[in-house]
């Protein structure tokens, strides 16, 4: 399905930061934005954020993670949402995985809620999540499904934003110093 709202146009503003513009990428803009995506993950994952990467993370291969997103963009398998600064900066992502086996046409998977360090506690990771429901319901999805790292700020943020806790996998993944984190699942209905 395609999206019913244009790539450039604002998904969802937020009264705690007005300057922030939370929108989609259309596949030109996603391959535009491997470098600055790039550095967003690089931090996250520096700060010890456990999302499928290990530290030191080398540049080349955060590039060619989002060269792959920006692809599968362009597939329209994946929507790529970010969170721009007053300056046009990117401060956050999330993407919608929207490529699902013929018998899930109805779902998608929320992955890689990122923002970057120096842009957190603004509410920032809020409107994306609102933003990234918007976008869900555009391409016809009626239920979510995420996962994050037992007891982070993450799983709180999906809590407070009504998403239902399903269960936690102990030892599931590594943090990216190598130590094992316990995965908690998320699903939601739009």
């Amino acid at each position: 399905m395609t999206s019913a709202l244009p790539s450039s146009s604002p998904l969802h503003t937020q009264e705690t930061n007005p300057t922030v513009i939370v929108r989609r990428l259309d596949p030109n803009e996603a391959a535009a934005s491997v470098d600055a995506l790039a550095d967003v993950l690089i931090d996250c994952v520096q700060g010890g954020a456990s999302v499928s990467f290990m530290w030191p993370l080398p540049r080349d291969k955060a590039l060619a993670f989002w060269r792959g997103v920006a692809e599968g963009v362009a597939r329209n398998e994946r929507v790529l949402l970010v969170a721009e600064d007053a300056k046009g900066q990117i401060a956050g992502t999330v993407q919608l995985i929207t490529a699902m086996p013929d018998n899930q046409p109805h779902r998608a998977d929320v992955a890689k809620m990122l923002v970057h360090r120096n842009a957190r506690r603004q509410g920032i990771a809020q409107q994306l999540m609102a933003a990234v429901d918007d976008a869900a319901r555009a391409e016809g999805k009626s239920v979510l499904v995420l996962d994050t790292v037992t007891g982070g700020d993450a799983e709180r943020l999906y809590a407070r934003a009504g998403w239902q806790r399903v269960g936690e996998v102990p030892d599931y993944a590594l943090m990216p110093d190598g130590a094992l984190c316990g995965t908690t699942f998320f699903c939601r209905r739009l």
